[in-house]
């Protein structure tokens, strides 16, 4: 990957932890020089610093993808600084929890404005300089874009829109020597769960995700830095991510099914320990 990546420039967003991060790292270690975008500039030093340390160059650019000028700017002032643009990786993204019936439309504005119109914006300013040198593009969804749960429908109608803009862009921009790599991880460690829908960190929230299944945000940021290098169109990683992916395509009436079974279960367990 190195022969590819070595002195080009590449921009991140949602790079302050976790998944974004880490695919900051790595596109470092390759030889690019890396901007790094996020809501926490504090988060973005450290990330900048671990970069430089690698030996190449590094920016901070605080931006919150769901503002377009914000967007703007930032790749203005990324082609400012490095003069080109060959990568940018749209990772920015949140999780607003609860049932649909319980969800206001603030909240679904929180959860729609930055996971898709900030993804989609954030392709929208970079393609104008990415074109100029035939480089990539990557959206960061999940394999909660192929299946559904209880109580995170607009996490999930967030993620399926992810997929489904990187199967327009990828169409849209075939022929063009620009390309769009959408990867949809399974569980992989990151602040998702401690960082509300407002972008507010509290390490003090829980993270219900099982252990057992997750990445380490290095090696899913390896994976990410890869299939970029490859031009791959679509990409689901984690062992269990696969499993999910297929039986959200192939047999979603056994997804309806298990997810069903599974939230009666928590309800009647529920209600077993109010009665105790």
């Amino acid at each position: 990957m190195r022969d590819w990546f070595r002195d080009k420039v590449a921009w991140v967003t949602g790079a302050g932890s976790g998944i974004g991060r880490e695919i900051a790292l790595e596109l470092g270690r390759q030889g690019a020089a890396v901007a790094v975008s996020g809501r926490r500039p504090d988060r973005l030093e450290d990330v900048t610093a671990a970069i430089e340390a690698l030996g190449v160059p590094a920016l901070s650019v605080p931006c919150d993808v769901r503002a377009e000028p914000e967007v703007a700017a930032a790749v203005a002032r990324v082609v400012e600084r490095f003069g080109r643009l060959d990568v940018a990786v749209a990772n920015a993204g949140v999780s607003v929890n609860g049932r649909v019936a319980d969800l206001d439309a603030e909240q679904w504005r929180r959860q729609l404005d930055t996971n898709v119109v900030g993804v989609a914006l954030t392709a929208r300013h970079a393609l104008g300089e990415l074109r100029k040198q035939g480089g990539r593009l990557c959206l960061v969804g999940s394999v909660a874009g192929f299946v559904t749960a209880p109580g995170f429908g607009a996490y999930h109608a967030s993620k399926y829109a992810v997929r489904a803009l990187g199967q327009t862009l990828a169409m849209e921009l075939h022929g063009t020597g620009t390309s769009c790599t959408a990867v949809h991880p399974g569980f992989v460690e990151s602040e998702i769960a401690q960082v509300d829908g407002q972008g507010r960190f509290d390490p003090s929230r829980p993270d219900r995700r099982p252990r057992k299944l997750m990445w380490p945000a290095e090696r899913a940021g390896r994976a990410i830095v890869r299939a970029l290098c490859k031009r791959k169109r679509e990409v689901v990683f984690t062992g269990h991510g696969h499993i999910v992916a297929w039986a959200g395509m192939h047999v979603p009436w056994l997804v309806h099914l298990l997810m069903t079974r599974s939230a009666m279960l928590r309800r009647a367990a529920r209600a077993g320990g109010r009665e105790e």
